[in-house]
Formats: structure tokens, sequence, C-alpha cells
């Protein structure tokens, strides 16, 4: 999503410049392992025009794939996101000082990185799925694991050990 400073300050100079497409942020699966897949989102918003600042105010909405925290099944996760940016072509401004103003360095701002910035802040740190029946779903084992259950099992007695268990039944007996 990239505009012109020129298209900018021609559209933005005396009214909000109004913008809204569709975008392709499917590189964030490769930047973030917990998000599984993420649609295009839809990016609308408006800039508006102070000197030789522009001010971006825009909302994010779209839908991601994450993993149930406790099963690690998919879980369609829908967001919206109301980000606000401010650019600059002023060379006065230093990135160091003011990290709230970004520099515009040529002629060509590209909105793509700060909309990606703010979808991989919105990653929740966990989701669950209300839907997964958990015994059937769920992994029971994977690469040197396996989920043990809490169920009591039938204590087998060694043959061996037989006579023993005898003794046991005596002695509990006479008390």
């Amino acid at each position: 999503m990239k505009f012109t400073i020129a298209q900018l300050k021609k559209n933005a100079f005396n009214k909000p410049f109004e913008f809204s497409r569709e975008v392709d942020v499917s590189v964030l699966t490769t930047m973030n392992t917990d998000i599984r897949d993420i649609t295009p989102v839809h990016v609308q918003g408006s800039c508006t025009m102070q000197g030789d600042q522009f001010f971006f105010t825009f909302t994010i909405t779209g839908k991601m794939i994450l993993p149930c925290a406790r099963t690690l099944v998919d879980v369609p996760y829908p967001f919206t996101i109301k980000a606000e940016e401010i650019f600059t072509t002023s060379p006065y401004i230093n990135e160091e000082d003011d990290n709230e103003i970004h520099s515009i360095h040529g002629e060509v701002l590209d909105l793509m990185p700060y909309i990606k910035e703010n979808i991989l802040l919105e990653v929740p740190f966990r989701v669950f799925s209300d839907e997964v029946d958990f015994e059937k779903d769920a992994p029971r084992a994977g690469n040197g694991w396996e989920v043990l259950s809490e169920k009591t099992k039938e204590v087998k007695i060694d043959p061996r050990f037989q006579k023993l268990e005898s003794l046991f039944k005596d002695t509990e007996k006479e008390k």
C-alpha cells in the first residue's frame, strides 16, 4: 500500500484523503509461528496533512488462524485494529529522539510495514477453542511424548508375587 508524496499533497491538502484497499499480509505466517494462516486484510482510513506532516488514521480488519492453547486445533480469530501513524518529510526530525513520527525517505510512502507491525502487536498471547471435543480433537502423542490418562488402572500382580499377597491378607485379618 504505497502512496507518492505528490499524490498525498494534492489529495490531502484541504480535506482528508480517504483510502480503502484489500492487502495481502500472508508473509506474517513466516514472521510469527503462532499465525497459521491469515486472510487478506481490509485497510480503510484517511490521511490529513499539516505542514510537512502526514497524519494517517486507519482501521485494519481481517481474520487469522491461531492454535488453541489447550488442544492445538485451529481457532479462527477475527480482529479489528485502529491505528494512527504520523509521517514527515522534514529532514530535521530525528527518529531516534521521537519514535512517534516516522521519516519519509524518497518520494514514496509505504504503509505496509506499519500495517504488519500493528497486526503482529495485536496477536493474542493465547486463544481457546469453544467448539472442541478435547478427547477427540487433541493430539494424543507426538515425537517423544504422549498424554497419560488419570483414570485408575487395574493393578496387575506379578504371578511370582501372588503368594506374598496372601500374606498381606492374613495380617489384615489379624488386625
